[in-house]
């Protein structure tokens, strides 16, 4: 029997796989291409069954980010203490009062309407089996609709609202799973039909203000009700948690805000991040590319930023990086905090996404864009290959999707992917794409530069008998990601003989500097690596691209702070 546990991971599941699309069709309260992005880190405590209810609610509060994912946040932390479906009206009514209460202007045509919706239903019928399921999802749908017409920056965009389209694929995988419902779902593009792309001639405002997340103790005994705060900004989502308040709020003065905040009680867990305001541009660019020959889909392993990703039209697959109870996507986490945490010695790994979340992060990808190139982190480093060869094989009954064994990882596959997704915008010759990602998969070089092998060691990568440990002499190891594995390719004694060791590498190795493409990455160094480090390479080779990027975290985590990596190839 489904638990319900099992049902709320599933709706993580589906969320997350529809997470980019959210991101590119988000205008409301902001265009700032993130409702996804923050409810896949929100509701993240939602993809394991290993925490109690009262703790995943707690995390989902705690990491709760942007406007999208407090509300949510308001929302399942009631949902959670749902301990059977019976309990399910009830805590669907008393979690939509207390996410509309959390917010200090609510507005209709808002992901509010899809909880508004639920708990109408179910006051109606509380009733669930697999029938009934298809009756919510059919009202849920009409729902998310109306939000086209209600929200006035949705029906100048000629899209549904964001959030509430984030909440229709929640409860969709949630309810399909909880009461057993049999038969393929619909296309969402069906579904939704001219309401998933962006008018080419929506301009949403400019916006020079910046969203903060913080928690705020109380000075005082008395609560504190969002409309006394409402002054402090726009945007505002305020969530009780324990002693403290959770607050989201876009402000054009962070150091005003604190200064007002910290007069009501105690300040912590501060985060002010500038709104985006080109992101809409970004996602007006990748759609204009979506019709390309082909598409490109790749591992976040790869070490490209989610931004360049979007510009040219790449998916990602996201793996893990753990850190105690919490698990969260690799492309959405801070690293700065991530290197800190390593600094600081605390133990974190990485895990790939669950077979449920790379299944339907398949069928979703190819539902949006049709006929995919599925470029896989080297079969030596996960077990991404296979499992889409079974998935392809099993499921894939149109063949839309073609899966290539890269042999790569790191800034390598990035690469491979970007330079890939290049020419499938420039060409109708689907074969000839193929035939360049195979190309580079054996001519895109990388040297991965490490500062210390105490964190390769401590995660198990290497033992004493691999040749690696050099740092017990005081010497570096430089190594390359190959298909056969990580390969030894030299020991230095200092980061200068590093960079000497890549400007002779490319010195070499680059025959035709005009037509070379370097992917610099760089760990809690980026300073270094791009004050130091580029101008010399460029130097080098003047007439060269260079794309200064983070280190894949899937391999910043096992190879620690101070390592940078060099990967580059020509294009034809």
């Amino acid at each position: 029997m489904t638990t319900l546990q099992e049902a709320f991971t599933a709706g993580y599941v589906s969320l997350s796989a529809w997470s980019d699309l959210l991101d590119r069709i988000n205008v409301f309260p902001v265009a700032d291409a993130d409702t996804g992005a923050n409810l896949r880190i929100s509701l993240s405590p939602l993809r394991a069954c290993t925490l109690t209810s009262a703790q995943t609610a707690e995390q989902i509060i705690h990491s709760a980010t942007g406007n999208s994912g407090n509300i949510a946040a308001a929302f399942f932390s009631v949902l959670l203490q749902a301990t059977s479906p019976a309990e399910l009206p009830e805590r669907i009514q008393a979690g939509y009062r207390k996410a509309r209460k959390a917010v200090a202007v609510p507005k209709d045509g808002t992901m509010l309407s899809v909880f508004e919706a639920l708990s109408e239903l179910f006051a109606s019928s509380p009733s669930l089996d697999a029938a009934r399921c298809k009756d919510i999802l059919a009202d849920l749908q009409k729902t998310v609709l109306s939000t086209a017409d209600i929200q006035a920056d949705c029906r100048q965009a000629g899209v549904v609202d964001s959030g509430a389209l984030g909440m229709y694929v929640f409860f969709d995988g949630f309810f399909q799973t909880l009461t057993g419902m049999d038969g393929e779902r619909p296309s969402l593009f069906d579904l939704f039909h001219g309401y998933l792309t962006l008018d080419a001639k929506f301009r949403p405002p400019t916006s020079d203000a910046y969203c903060v997340d913080v928690f705020l103790a109380p000075t005082n005994e008395r609560s504190l009700d969002p409309t006394e705060l409402a002054h402090l900004g726009e945007s505002l989502v305020v969530v009780p948690e324990q002693n403290s308040l959770k607050i989201h709020i876009h402000t054009l003065d962070p150091g005003m805000l604190h200064a007002q905040l910290a007069d009501l009680g105690e300040v912590s867990h501060w985060s002010a991040e500038p709104l985006q305001a080109e992101a809409e541009a970004d996602a007006a660019e990748a759609q204009s590319v979506a019709a390309g020959c082909l598409h490109i889909m790749t591992d976040a392993a790869g070490s490209l930023p989610r931004e360049l990703a979007r510009r040219y039209n790449i998916s990602l697959l996201d793996s893990y990086i753990i850190h105690g109870d919490s698990a969260r996507p690799e492309s959405l986490c801070d690293p700065v905090q991530i290197y800190e945490l390593m600094r600081h010695k605390y133990r974190l790994t990485t895990a790939q996404a669950s077979l449920a979340e790379r299944h339907q992060r398949y069928r979703t990808v190819l539902e949006e864009f049709g006929k995919t190139l599925y470029l896989c982190v080297g079969s030596a480093f996960t077990g991404n290959h296979a499992v889409a060869l079974a998935w392809q094989e099993q499921q894939d009954r149109d063949q839309l999707l073609e899966v290539i064994d890269t042999g790569a990882a790191s800034g390598r596959l990035g690469l491979i992917a970007l330079l890939s997704a290049r020419l499938a915008q420039r060409t109708a010759d689907a074969d000839a794409v193929r035939h360049h990602a195979l190309h580079l998969s054996r001519a895109c070089r990388e040297y991965v530069f490490i500062d210390s092998l105490q964190y390769l060691a401590a995660g198990g990568r290497v033992s004493r008998s691999s040749g690696l440990f050099g740092h017990l002499l005081g010497l570096k190891p430089i190594i390359s990601p190959t298909a056969a594995g990580v390969k030894k390719e030299g020991m230095v004694r200092s980061r200068d003989a590093q960079l000497a060791f890549a400007c002779e590498k490319v010195r070499r190795e680059i025959t035709t500097p005009a037509r070379a493409v370097l992917l610099l990455q760089h760990s809690d160094n980026e300073p270094w690596v791009r004050e130091i480090a580029q101008p010399q390479l460029h130097s080098l080779l003047p007439g060269a691209e260079f794309h200064l990027v983070p280190l894949s975290l899937t391999s910043g985590v096992h190879m620690g702070p101070g390592t940078w990596s060099l990967a580059f190839a020509e294009e034809p």
